[in-house]
Order: C-alpha cells, then sequence, then structure tokens
C-alpha cells in the first residue's frame, strides 16, 4: 500500500493536518438558529460592540477584540485542545516545528485538567537552562502577568514577543511556598531535534527531543553514524518529547519496520486513515525505547508502533496519553483554526487516549532526579534498566 503521507503537527495536539483553503468572499449571516453564528449572533456583537465604543473606560485594541472573538468560538467548544491562531501565533507555531526560534531553548506544557504550565524540559547551553530554569517548574506569571487560564499558545507568544531582549517568569518550584522570579535572556535558540552517542558493549544511544522537520534526516545521520561505529544494540530515548509532525514520526519508523500500518484515525463518522511504511528498509537489531508521563503524541505513535509489532521493548513509565488529533485549517488572512477531528490507534488497534502506553519494563527516576537539566548517566535508573534490557534480548 502507498504510504499516506500529511503534513501535520503533532505537539501539544498530538497531529494536525495543514489543509488548504482560506476565507471565503461571500459574508457569514446565516439565519440558521442551528449555527452559532448567525444574523442574530452578529447583531448582538454589534451591539455589544457599540456598547464598549460608547462606555468603556480604557483604550480598545480592536484587533485584540476581533481576535477574542474567534478564540471565543472555538473556546465555546469546551475542546482545550482546539483552538484559533493569529496570524503571529500561528506563524510561530510553524517556527517551533522547524527547530529554529527566537526564545529561551525550554519545552512546556500545559495540564488540561489543572490548567498549569509547566517546563517539561531545558535543554543545555540554552537561556532558560543558563538562567536556573528546571523541569517541573510551574510558570506563574511572565511579566508580571498572570497566565492562569491563558492557551500554552498564548504563554508562548507572551515569552516570545517580550518587549526587551529578556523575560522575567515567575515560577513555583516543586516543594517551596515561595515563588521565584526568573530573568531570562531570549535569543536564537537551535533546538537539537536527535542526538547520539556510542555506549560500552556497542550499544548505540539515540535522543529524539521533537519530531520536527529535521527530525527524520538527523535520525537517519545518526543510525548510519552508529552502525558505522559497529552498533549491535539500540536504545532510542524519547522521555519528555512532546510530539512533532506527524510526517516525521512516520518517516522515522519507516526506517524500522517493513511494509506495515503504522497508524491510523477514525473520525466521528467511521472512516479510517491509514499510514503505512514503504518497506524499504527494517531495524534488525535488539531495541529498547525508553519513555515517561511526558512522551506524548507523536512520541507515542513512534513507541506504540514499534512495540506492537515487537520490535523493541518499552522501558520507563506510562506515556502521557493523547490519543486524539487536531487538524489545522489556514485561512487566507494568515491566521489558522485547531480543532479536534478523529481518534488515532496504534497498529494493533489501541487507542490510548487517556491512559497511554504501558511499558513492558516499570521503573521510574528517583525524585531527586527529576528536576534536573542534565542527569549523570550512571545515576539515571531507566537508562541503567534500559541498558540492562538490551543486553538481554536476542
Amino acid at each position: 500500500m502507498e504510504k499516506n503521507k500529511v503534513k501535520g503537527f503533532v505537539t501539544g495536539v498530538l497531529c494536525t493536518v495543514l489543509v488548504g483553503g482560506g476565507i471565503f468572499g461571500g459574508r457569514y449571516v446565516l439565519s440558521n438558529k442551528d449555527h452559532a453564528v448567525n444574523q442574530e449572533s452578529v447583531q448582538k456583537a454589534k451591539a455589544i460592540e457599540s456598547l464598549i465604543d460608547k462606555y468603556y473606560l480604557d483604550k480598545i485594541d480592536n484587533d485584540e477584540l476581533e481576535s477574542y472573538l474567534y478564540k471565543g468560538l472555538m473556546a465555546g467548544l469546551g475542546d482545550p485542545y482546539s483552538t484559533y491562531y493569529t496570524a503571529e501565533e500561528y506563524k510561530e507555531l510553524t517556527e517551533d516545528t522547524e527547530g529554529v526560534y527566537r526564545g529561551i531553548g525550554v519545552t512546556m506544557q500545559k495540564d488540561v485538567s489543572t490548567g498549569a504550565v509547566t517546563v517539561v524540559k531545558c535543554f543545555e547551553g540554552a537561556p532558560g537552562a543558563e538562567a536556573g530554569l528546571q523541569p517541573q517548574d510551574q510558570l506563574v506569571k511572565v511579566n508580571g502577568e498572570d497566565i492562569t487560564d491563558k492557551e500554552l499558545s498564548e504563554v508562548v507568544k507572551m515569552i516570545k514577543t517580550s518587549e526587551s531582549d529578556t523575560v522575567t517568569l515567575t515560577i513555583l518550584r516543586e516543594g517551596e511556598s515561595d515563588y521565584r522570579e526568573v530573568e531570562v535572556t531570549l535569543d536564537t535558540v537551535e533546538a537539537p531535534m536527535v542526538e547520539h552517542e556510542m555506549l560500552d558493549n556497542k550499544i548505540g544511544y539515540i535522543t529524539i527531543n521533537q519530531f520536527a522537520e529535521t527530525t527524520a534526516s538527523q535520525y537517519e545521520t545518526a543510525l548510519e553514524d552508529l552502525n558505522n561505529q559497529g552498533m549491535e544494540r539500540l536504545i532510542v530515548d524519547v522521555r519528555d518529547n512532546p510530539g512533532g509532525l506527524l510526517t516525521s514520526v512516520c518517516d522515522v519508523l519507516d526506517s524500522m519496520l517493513p511494509e506495515e500500518l503504522l497508524v491510523y484515525t477514525e473520525d466521528k463518522n467511521g472512516k479510517k486513515s491509514e499510514y503505512n511504511a514503504t518497506g524499504t528498509d527494517q531495524f534488525d537489531k535488539p531495541m529498547v525505547i525508553l519513555v515517561n508521563g511526558n512522551s506524548a503524541s507523536a512520541a507515542e505513535i513512534f513507541s506504540g508502533a514499534l512495540q506492537d509489532y515487537k520490535v523493541a521493548k518499552l522501558v520507563g513509565t506510562t506515556t502521557f496519553g493523547k490519543g486524539i488529533v487536531q487538524q489545522i485549517f489556514n485561512l487566507s488572512d494568515g491566521s489558522a483554526v485547531k480543532m479536534t477531528i478523529s481518534k488515532y490507534y496504534t497498529p494493533s488497534g489501541r487507542c490510548i487516549h487517556g491512559t497511554g502506553l504501558e511499558p513492558d519494563i516499570e521503573v521510574d527516576l528517583p525524585d531527586e532526579l527529576k528536576n534536573q537539566v542534565s542527569i549523570d548517566k550512571s545515576e539515571d535508573t531507566q537508562l541503567q534498566k534500559a541498558i540492562e534490557t538490551v543486553k538481554e534480548m536476542q
């Protein structure tokens, strides 16, 4: 079967698909009360705008008012993964998937149940790590502005668009009762998507930080280099990997699996879309995948497929559990809407949304190491268990 290749994002959303199209030239005035945007609601919005113009005390930003009209429409779905992006926000979203961007060099995640925005990973040498940010730090304010109830994309925008070359983050660190203020310099960050090295006993070790535009090619380069060094076994680390591009994870899996189903999605009408490997390459050495509770979306597609086909064993803790699909529709003014359109399933038919992938061998990190930017390999209990496990595999 021909490989189904769709341009998509799988970071905090799971997988999104860029779809052509735009804002049509006609007026959106409907009289059907089955729609939220109808003649009555348009008239009501205009009436409210007139009241704002007449009575509101402070300066009015009409662009912000219009933006929140659309954001409110998406928020009305009650789905934390469906949202509206302004043109600027959408541009920043696509920049992040390319691996080079202006920022502080951290990965953040929003807990949909509590609304808390937490630092998941700090890239070594990047501004965030240099300023003292640590994994598990919870963001409270950005430049003094409370971020409660803000979308993750809004928080990212607040950081990146700071008026100066620095941004002040108010954080709450686990185990502390007082807030901390951390001043971080904004800089061009070139986040490494793939890192690799050869461990003892000819065990290759590859870390995939995110499935971005460059990940598949970097992964192939890493695998080739390790093979040239005589690699006999492999550990792939997707801990704290928040996801990325659907095409990227499928390309990486394509280099590891025969002509097999990689993942499939199913929408509300029962329509299925399958994504398949081409069968040109197949990995045939013992392999272990390292996972944890921050391994999400594309990282779960990657791990789930390899676990289903028994190509690799999973070591670590239960993954995040994001098994729903969002599609991005880009509009002609550069803005976009993202909404949940389907669920995804691993090749064996597992839907892991809300439950995650269970590791074959469960092992956690000691609590005192979970907020460290860098952990010595000898102290990394999960990595040490992965080494022990892959050495026993035939």
